[in-house]
């Protein structure tokens, strides 16, 4: 079972873009609400205020889940070790929670960083392992040969993308989806449909997509810089969609509005 799956974990605080004095009282007022799961990467710049925050905060640091993923330069026989030791140390801890190979290399060849990836467990440098924006032949890849199991695929996953063919070959490999971009950098907010489903059990466009992700198994990966969003954000568990809201709520994924794609990095993967 993957470590998201945890009740206590399953809703991740995302934290891209979040730097700063700003990240930091972004990060305490997610502790507060009730987060103990946060997301984090090399990239993003903000491994030392997450530190700072949950050494803080006052809480043992074995009550909280926190991933981190490898740069894609450092995903080398040279680099990875260094890398994810310094992200430890901004992170002020001896062991990260779950560790991701932020994206696969160039070229598709995923066996060498999925290697780095187990020896870096085997090290004793993170409990679990995983993966972001693998396409399901990459994750057929991982499952046959990583020395480690793989507990997460973070990909884009949001209403207006259609990612059942990602989700049914994840589903057949046991390999959980964490969603980022989980409304779509604020587009969902544009879908009348959401907001009459959303409306009908008191809850708010962006709070209706998280439902709909987490409803399908995928863990939602939630980023917000106020206390007032971060707890609509929060307060997600205490409602359900129907059978029919969720077939109206998929007929959006025609659409098909893919936010990270080689445009936006040219090192992507062809996604499915």
């Amino acid at each position: 079972m993957s470590i998201l799956a945890r009740p206590e974990f399953s809703r991740v605080f995302g934290t891209f873009g979040l730097n700063g004095a700003d990240a930091e009282r972004a990060f305490a007022a997610a502790i507060e609400v009730g987060y103990r799961s946060f997301d984090t990467a090399q990239m993003y710049g903000n491994e030392a205020e997450l530190g700072k925050v949950l050494e803080s905060c006052g809480i043992p640091r074995a009550k909280f889940c926190v991933t981190t993923k490898v740069k894609p330069d450092r995903m080398n026989e040279r680099d990875f070790m260094p890398s994810v030791e310094e992200s430890l140390r901004l992170l002020r801890t001896a062991k990260v929670d779950l560790l991701l190979l932020h994206w696969p290399p160039g070229d598709g060849e995923v066996g060498p960083s999925l290697e780095l990836l187990a020896e870096a467990r085997e090290r004793g440098l993170a409990a679990h392992v995983g993966v972001s924006n693998y396409t399901v032949a990459m994750l057929r890849t991982a499952a046959a040969s990583a020395a480690a199991p793989i507990d997460v695929n973070q990909v884009e996953f949001h209403p207006l993308l259609d990612q059942t063919r990602l989700l049914a070959g994840a589903r057949e490999l046991n390999i959980p989806l964490a969603a980022y971009c989980a409304v779509a950098r604020g587009a969902v907010l544009e879908q009348p449909v959401l907001a009459e489903i959303g409306a009908r059990h008191g809850k708010s466009s962006a709070q209706t997509a998280l439902r709909w992700i987490m409803q399908q198994g995928v863990f939602a990966i939630a980023k917000a810089g106020t206390p007032a969003h971060i707890e609509a954000n929060y307060a997600v568990d205490d409602f359900e969609l129907s059978a029919a809201e969720m077939e109206e709520i998929a007929a959006l994924t025609a659409a098909n509005h893919r936010i990270v794609d080689k445009n936006l990095v040219p090192w992507a993967p062809d996604f499915d």
